[in-house]
């Protein structure tokens, strides 16, 4: 493979490249940096997150930009906010030695100091449809002259339901640039836009299954569902140095998850939609900084997050859809590193794992979950090695003899040691003494059955989900509520939640239950959102067909019903 300084990259970029210690190009580097050099042609190129597909379309779109066009030249567009800043970043930092100016633009932060960064001087916009579209729309944002257009992670775009948003991009862009389209899927939908606005596009493809990377250990674990939090506990108690990130379904549950946490005294955070960007920076700055160990995250709040040396991904769910799974498994095992992707099943959940495997082709090692002795053990034997190998190092302890000698005197090693353990590590101590064990050995109920059905597995799987679903979620706060788009419109709970957070931005609803069905989708929110979650969606469009929603009452009342019509049962049998 030829390194950077024989792609034929100018001097200036090669002398950033050198300075942040790249070398040698990753594969979608290697194959997508030459051709846009020398081509003008579209490019479609597949490849996962980590893979460093910023440098395969910036370096070569900085090569060939021109230092004297004063005109905004490229406009990138990605998904989160998040992944705009790391973008960013990246690009500033690629053209420390060019005179090149590049401005994110992204919703959550005031547009006006947007708009004046792009009137004072920029070539290169990285943006969030929504936000992008925003500006155009107030005439702040001329595309008319770009020479390059980027769709990064385009699949997750659509997945987020931004289509709209970037038919309404393309079209103010010019026929004569340059489109290149990067993505870890495929979906018909990115077909039929590539189709639309490429021009007999090229395509590059790495292995789409950077999961199987060597350098990451995937496992699996299994408990009842009420143990979960626990297992996690006992995952982290286990490794005093871990620094990973704990991926959940819903911005309710990162919440939950990560106020457990803290409360328990865990270096923890969360990261979700209803942070402010300023309270996002700052989580964020502090677990690149590592004043954090463990940051709990939706998997749309962490797309971009760029951060090295992580020792573990926890899933405290296997996620609804394969690809989350390898975007989150593949922000471990970097750069030479050793990585863990653990994941954290409950006994229904395992029927997946054989799927999984399938897809990513990877074998899931089921690992058993630490007993609380064991746990224990480990984090006494780890701070008296650390305590064992530590060198003093300038302190003097000379003005201390007198309240050592007076309060130590009378005390045994033996006894010392004791009391020193008690007073670091009683309160751990209390909390797993006569601990139980949390691994789970049933078998997923009516596992036999399944293989019978006529409808096969994917008929049991959802119709149990519905059955799941109908209980509720035990919230009386929560109201249920319907929408009219479901599996036929390729509808996916993150999704859903996705949509929601986009239409009511000024409010913070919590979401219960999802139950995605062929045509409609049935979803728990707080009750108290009710009028602000149907104005909302009064003009709100998915993929082209305007949805609305519904209110199905609250949960209370559905028991209520339930109830009723069980005594009218037992009434009529009587």
């Amino acid at each position: 493979m030829k390194s950077f300084k024989e792609i034929g990259l100018k001097s200036e970029l090669l002398a950033s490249v050198e300075a942040l210690g790249f070398e040698t190009p990753t594969p979608i580097q290697a194959k997508s940096i030459p051709f846009i050099l020398e081509s003008e042609l579209d490019l479609i190129a597949m490849a996962q997150t980590g893979t460093g597909k910023t440098a395969a379309f910036g370096l070569p779109i900085l090569h060939k930009m021109e230092e004297d066009n004063k005109d905004v030249q490229a406009i990138i567009l990605c998904p989160t906010r998040e992944l705009c800043l790391q973008i960013t970043k990246d690009l500033q930092s690629y053209a420390t030695n060019l005179n090149f100016s590049v401005v994110p633009v992204y919703g959550g932060a005031p547009i006006t100091n947007q708009i004046r960064a792009i009137r004072k001087k920029c070539e290169i916009v990285v943006g969030t449809p929504g936000r992008v579209n925003d500006m155009i729309r107030r005439g702040r944002l001329n595309l008319s002259a770009i020479k390059y257009l980027v769709l990064d992670e385009a699949d997750e775009m659509l997945k987020m339901g931004f289509k709209d948003e970037m038919d309404s991009i393309l079209e103010e862009t010019p026929d004569y640039k340059q489109t290149l389209l990067f993505s870890a899927t495929m979906p018909n939908d990115m077909k039929q836009m590539a189709q639309k606005y490429m021009h007999s596009p090229q395509t590059i493809s790495v292995s789409t299954k950077n999961i199987s990377n060597a350098d990451i250990s995937h496992e699996y674990c299994v408990t009842g569902a009420s143990n979960t939090y626990q297992a996690l506990r006992r995952i982290a108690d286990m490794t005093p140095d871990i620094y990973g990130i704990i991926f959940c379904r819903t911005r309710q549950e990162t919440k939950d998850i990560a106020d457990k946490l803290m409360a328990d005294g865990y270096n923890a955070d969360a990261l979700h939609g209803d942070l402010s960007q300023d309270q996002r920076d700052y989580v964020m700055g502090r677990f690149r900084n590592k004043h954090l160990q463990l940051l709990v995250a939706t998997d749309v709040a962490a797309r971009g997050l760029d951060v090295d040396n992580l020792t573990h991904v926890i899933h405290y769910h296997l996620p609804d859809d394969i690809e989350n799974y390898i975007h989150r498994s593949g922000r471990t095992g970097r750069a030479g590193n050793k990585g863990i992707s653990i994941a954290i099943l409950a006994t229904g959940e395992l029927k997946r794992v054989p799927f999984f495997e399938r897809q990513t082709g990877q074998k899931l090692t089921k690992t058993l979950i630490p007993s609380g002795e064991e746990v224990f053990k480990k984090r006494v034997e780890t701070y008296i090695n650390r305590i064992a190998e530590t060198e003093p190092k300038n302190f003097n302890i000379d003005n201390l003899n007198e309240v050592i000698v007076e309060n130590f005197k009378d005390l045994s090693k033996d006894e010392l040691i004791e009391k020193l353990l008690t007073y670091e590590f009683e309160n751990l101590h209390r909390h797993y003494q006569n601990s139980s064990d949390l691994n789970s050995t049933e078998r997923p109920r009516g596992e036999r059955n399944r293989n019978r059905d006529r409808n096969g597995r994917r008929g049991e799987q959802n119709g149990g989900r519905r059955q799941r679903d109908r209980r509720g979620s035990g919230n009386s706060n929560f109201g249920r509520f319907s929408i009219n788009i479901g599996s036929s419109n390729n509808l996916r709970p993150e999704v859903l939640i996705s949509i929601i957070n986009r239409q009511t931005p000024k409010h913070k609803i919590a979401i219960g239950r999802i139950n995605i069905q062929q045509n409609q989708s049935i979803f728990e929110a707080d009750a108290n959102h009710e009028n602000n979650l149907i104005r909302a969606f009064r003009k709100a469009k998915y993929k082209g067909i305007p949805i609305s929603i519904q209110s199905m009452g609250s949960n209370q009342n559905e028991r209520g019903k339930r109830e009723r019509a069980r005594k009218s049962r037992r009434t009529t049998h009587k």
